[in-house]
């Protein structure tokens, strides 16, 4: 197939250090370009992609995430330089959503975001003014919050396994990783591992004002010689972190749609102590690549039974199912029958993958003893 992709506009790809989208976005158009298709990446100036052929519309990275008029202008120079592909992917928003729905090339929009309140409405907005918009869902939680939108189906994020150092021992310190801000936890990390006597490290982006606030109001106050805060590391710094961390704490408060740090951490051979929202339990696997449970209080105890994770089935975890092959098979599945000039909706159970999860609680989780594969339709 021509593939086109569309990334956000805002960092290169892959990025040189926080970036989750573009991390994704970069090892979806390697993997594309290596099985073989005709890939053309439009992205943020700056980006190379071994094999794939780079177009950017824009000559300067915007200053600031969020700048509308950058946002038009590389959205509409991706779609003038696609205009001879079989099928486009568009990663760069809802705005890349609404314009390559109505354009001559059909289209995929893989949704980020979680789908509550305005970005919801914002979705179900689309969807009526741009009746052929299809939407791949990152995680079958995401998909499951708003079944009624056209979703083709489930398509994990996933990393290239083979570039991630595995640790097979671990040093003593616990790891946070992420960004600054309520829903991601950092500070029930600090009282998990003060709690358990254990050092804690945090790796975390802290740029944007709120970032800065929420860093001072709940954070720096508690840093000391036993919680430290290294700022925000690079990609071979990330990796080296979290190699040698006992665990990964991930005690969030909200509707995570995937969660890249996750799987970063079991790839590296390190467990996962996590609170049970969102797409958590499509993640990790409980008892095997760490602990899930509903409440950060609740994670506590299970510190001391870290040992009886295997750092090597949490680097086979990832391997299997969130690895480079998975996306881009899962992605071949999806834009196949676009590309012959089908909609993905109408051709049958093998594409289109019915939500098997339950949810519980307003929070998706996978049935009691059901591993991802096996919960996968």
């Amino acid at each position: 197939m021509r593939i086109g992709l569309v990334a956000p506009p805002w960092i290169p790809i892959p990025p040189p250090a926080y970036g989750g989208i573009e991390r994704v976005v970069a090892v979806q158009v390697a993997g594309l370009a290596a099985a073989g298709h005709d890939v053309t990446l439009c992205a943020a100036p700056g980006s190379a992609v071994g094999g794939v052929r780079v177009v950017e519309p824009l000559d300067h990275l915007p200053v600031q995430i969020g700048m509308a008029t950058d946002e038009w202008q590389h959205v509409l120079g991706a779609l003038d330089a696609l205009a001879d592909v079989d099928v486009i992917v568009d990663h760069s928003g809802p705005l890349g959503a609404l314009l390559s729905a109505q354009g001559r090339i059909p289209s995929m929009h893989v949704v980020h975001g979680t789908l509550e309140g305005e970005l919801l409405g914002i979705y179900e907005g689309l969807v009526a003014r741009a009746p052929r918009l299809r939407l791949t869902a990152i995680s079958r939680s995401q998909r499951l919050a708003a079944p009624h939108l056209p979703f083709a189906g489930v398509c994990h994020n996933a990393i290239d396994v083979d570039t991630v150092p595995f640790g097979a021992t671990a040093q003593p310190y616990l790891a946070f990783l992420g960004r600054m801000a309520p829903e991601k936890g950092a500070a029930e990390a600090i009282v998990l591992a003060r709690e358990a006597g254990r050092p804690l490290l945090i790796a975390a982006k802290c740029r944007e004002p709120a970032e800065q606030a929420y860093f001072d109001r709940e954070v720096a106050p508690h840093l000391g010689p036993d919680v430290v805060f290294l700022g925000e590391l690079g990609r071979e710094a990330t990796y080296e972190f979290l190699s040698r961390a006992a665990a990964l704490l991930f005690p969030i408060s909200w509707r995570e749609p995937f969660g890249m740090v996750l799987v970063e951490a079991m790839a590296c051979g390190t467990p996962v102590l996590a609170t049970d929202r969102g797409a958590v339990r499509e993640i990790v696997r409980d008892g095997v690549t760490g602990f899930v449970r509903d409440s950060a209080a609740e994670l506590g105890p299970l510190i001391d039974r870290l040992g009886e994770i295997d750092r090597a089935a949490c680097r086979r975890h990832v391997a299997e199912h969130f690895s480079q092959d998975a996306l881009v098979g899962g992605s071949e599945r999806l834009l196949a029958p676009l590309a012959a000039g089908l909609d993905p909706l109408e051709v049958g159970t093998s594409i289109i993958r019915p939500p098997v999860v339950a949810l519980r609680a307003g929070r998706g989780a996978l049935p009691a003893g059901r591993t991802p594969a096996q919960a996968s339709g």
